[in-house]
C-alpha cells in the first residue's frame, strides 16, 4: 500500500472528497482506488480562522504503486509500513509464567503469553472491574475505602479510571496490536487512526473484561483479590510467589514471574527491598488539578469553530521551563471529566482526572505537575520519594478536613495568597466533598510558588487560562512511580534470574500503551524471542 502524509482536510470531509483529494495528490484517477484506510487525522488549530484535519492515508491501487511513489516521493508519498504483529512461538517452559498485576502491562503481558500457549497464571490484588467500580463509586458518595480495590488496585489498573488515553506516538507493531485487541474488545475503531485516541472510563472496563476472557480462553488463569507477599528466590534465580487470598497464604512456583504492579503498590515496594530486590528513585512530580469551564477550552483552543460536534471537546497541553530549574507541565488532560478521589491508604488524599467517552461534562480538568529534584526527598533511600508523596498526601487529607474531601482553592486566590470563601461559577466535580483550603497549606513552598510562577507563562500561551474562578483541587501526587525497579538488557531484575520488572509502576512505562508495550516485550523474553 501507499502511506500519503500531509494531506489538509476539511471538518466536513465525506468519503467521496478524501477520495478526490488523495487523487490530485497522487495524479492518478479515483476509479483506480481498490481501498482507502486512514492512518492517522489530527485536529490544525493553529490557524482559528482555518481549523481543519491533517491526515495521513494507506492507498492500494489496481496499477504499479512503486511507479506512483517514485513519481510523488516528493509530496509526501511513501510505502505503507507493515504494522502486524506476530506472536511469538511458543517455547517450551516448565513452570507456568506468574504475572502480578493486571494493570495494562501485566493484562497484556499475560495476553501475549496466553496467545503462545504458555497459560499464564495471573495474580491481581484488586478485584474485579464490575466488583472494583462498585467498591469506588462507594468510596466517592461515602468516603469508606477499601484499601485493596479502589481507583489505584484492581483489573484494569490506574487507567480504568482516567480518560482512557492512548498515548501512542511513533506507531510500531506492538502498539497496534495493542490498538487492534482494544478494538476486538469493543473500543471503537477511531482509536486505530486518531492523532489523540481515548476510548474512556465507560468502555474501558468492557474492554478490559473482554481481554481477560480472551486470556482465559487461552489456557491462561485470573486470581483476583490475590495480594503478593513475597517473591521467593534462591541461588540467584526466582523460585515462587506466596500471595494471601481469602485469609489463606499460598504458593505457586515459578520460573518467570512479571512484575506488573503500578505506581501505587507502595507495600509491595517495602516487601521487595525486604525480598533482595534493587530498586533506586527515579524523577517524578506533584501538583494540583485544574479545573475550568469546558466551553472556555473550547472557545481558547477553537475561536468560532467552538462547540463544533465535528471537533468534539476540545483539550490542550503545556510545558514550561522555569528559572529555578524546575518544569512545570500539564499531565492527564481530561475534556469535559471530572476529578476523582483516587486514594488507596487511609488517611490520604490524592486526585486524578477521569472522563467518559463522551466527554460532555461541564468541566475541563488537568493535572498541573512540578518536577521533584532529588535534593527535595533529603536521602538516598529508594522510597524517599513515596515518603514525600504520603507527606503531601497527608497534608492535603488534614487541608479538606479529614474524609476523604479535597482542599480547594479559586485560581484568582492562589495567585494573590488569599483565603478562598466562595465559588465562583466554576464548581467541584470532586466527591465525596471539598473544603476551602490554600495550596500552600499542603504542598511544599517551592512547588507552590513554581506553580504560581507558571501562571502569567501558561496565560500567556493560551489566553483566558488564568481564569480568576478556575478552581484548584489537591494533591495530585502520583502521576508516575517515585522509584524504579533496575533490570539488565534481558529486562530482569538486577541478579535475580525470572524476575521481570515491567510497566509504570516499576519505572517503565508512562501511560496505557507504554505500560501494555512493556508488557508485551517482557513476555517475549520468556517466550525466547
Amino acid at each position: 500500500m501507499i502511506r500519503i502524509t500531509k494531506l489538509k482536510i476539511p471538518l466536513t470531509y465525506d468519503d467521496e472528497m478524501l477520495r478526490s483529494i488523495i487523487a490530485r495528490r497522487l495524479g492518478v484517477e479515483p476509479g483506480l482506488f481498490v481501498r482507502v484506510d486512514i492512518a492517522k487525522r489530527d485536529i490544525n488549530a493553529s490557524n482559528k480562522q482555518d481549523i481543519h484535519f491533517d491526515m495521513e492515508v494507506d492507498v492500494s491501487v489496481s496499477r504499479d504503486e512503486d511507479e506512483i511513489i517514485t513519481r510523488n516521493k516528493r509530496r509526501g508519498v511513501t510505502k505503507a509500513p507493515e504494522l502486524f504483529y506476530t506472536v511469538p512461538a511458543a517455547k517450551r517452559l516448565e513452570k507456568r509464567p506468574i504475572v502480578v498485576g493486571c494493570g495494562p502491562a501485566g493484562m497484556f503481558a499475560a495476553l501475549i503469553l496466553a496467545q503462545a500457549g504458555a497459560r499464564p497464571f495471573l495474580l491481581e490484588r484488586g478485584l474485579d472491574v464490575d466488583r472494583r467500580t462498585e467498591r469506588v463509586l462507594k468510596f466517592w458518595e461515602t468516603g469508606i475505602l477499601d484499601t485493596d480495590s479502589n481507583v489505584q488496585f484492581g483489573e484494569g489498573g490506574a487507567g480504568a479510571f482516567s480518560d482512557g488515553k492512548l498515548k501512542i506516538g511513533f506507531k510500531d507493531a506492538r502498539k497496534m496490536k495493542i490498538l487492534r485487541e482494544f478494538v476486538e474488545a469493543g473500543a471503537p475503531e477511531e482509536i486505530m487512526y486518531l492523532a489523540k485516541p481515548h476510548i474512556g472510563t465507560d468502555r474501558l472496563a468492557s474492554a478490559v473484561k473482554r481481554i481477560r476472557d480472551k486470556t482465559i480462553s487461552l489456557g491462561g488463569e485470573v486470581h483476583f483479590g490475590a495480594n503478593v507477599t513475597e517473591i521467593v528466590h534462591r541461588k540467584g534465580a526466582v523460585a515462587a510467589v506466596r500471595y494471601l487470598k481469602g485469609g489463606k497464604v499460598f504458593e505457586q512456583p515459578a520460573d518467570n514471574i512479571i512484575l506488573a504492579i503500578g505506581h501505587s503498590a507502595r507495600d509491595t515496594f517495602e516487601r521487595l527491598i525486604v525480598d533482595g530486590v534493587h530498586m533506586e528513585q527515579k524523577p517524578f512530580s506533584v501538583g494540583v488539578r485544574i479545573e475550568h469551564p469546558q466551553k472556555l477550552i473550547d472557545k481558547i483552543r477553537y475561536g468560532d469553530f467552538a462547540g463544533n460536534p465535528l471537533l468534539g471537546a476540545a483539550d490542550y497541553r503545556m510545558v514550561l521551563h522555569l528559572p529555578n530549574g524546575r518544569n512545570v507541565y500539564t499531565f492527564c488532560m481530561c475534556p469535559g471529566g471530572r476529578v476523582v478521589a483516587a486514594t488507596s491508604e487511609e488517611n490520604r488524599l490524592l486526585t486524578n482526572g477521569m472522563s467518559l467517552y463522551a466527554r460532555d461534562g461541564n468541566n475541563a480538568n488537568t493535572a498541573l505537575l512540578v518536577t521533584v529534584k532529588s535534593e527535595d526527598l533529603g536521602s538516598e533511600d529508594p522510597l524517599a520519594g513515596v515518603v514525600y508523596q504520603r507527606g503531601i498526601e497527608e497534608a492535603a487529607f488534614a487541608a479538606g478536613g479529614g474524609g476523604y474531601r479535597a482542599p480547594v482553592q479559586r485560581l484568582e486566590d492562589f495567585i494573590n495568597r488569599r483565603e478562598t470563601r466562595n465559588f465562583g461559577d466554576v464548581l467541584p466535580t470532586y466527591k465525596p466533598g471539598t473544603g476551602f483550603a490554600a495550596v500552600d497549606s499542603y504542598l511544599p513552598g517551592i512547588i507552590a510558588d513554581s506553580l504560581r510562577e507558571s501562571i502569567p507563562e501558561m496565560e500567556a500561551w493560551m489566553p483566558g487560562f488564568a481564569y480568576a474562578d478556575a478552581l484548584l483541587t489537591g494533591a495530585e501526587t502520583r502521576s508516575s512511580s517515585p522509584v524504579r525497579i533496575t533490570r539488565g538488557e534481558s529486562l530482569e531484575a538486577i541478579g535475580i534470574k525470572g524476575l521481570y520488572p515491567c510497566g509504570e509502576g516499576a519505572g517503565y512505562g508512562g501511560g496505557i500503551i507504554s505500560a501494555a508495550v512493556d508488557g508485551i516485550l517482557c513476555a517475549e523474553q520468556i517466550l525466547g524471542r
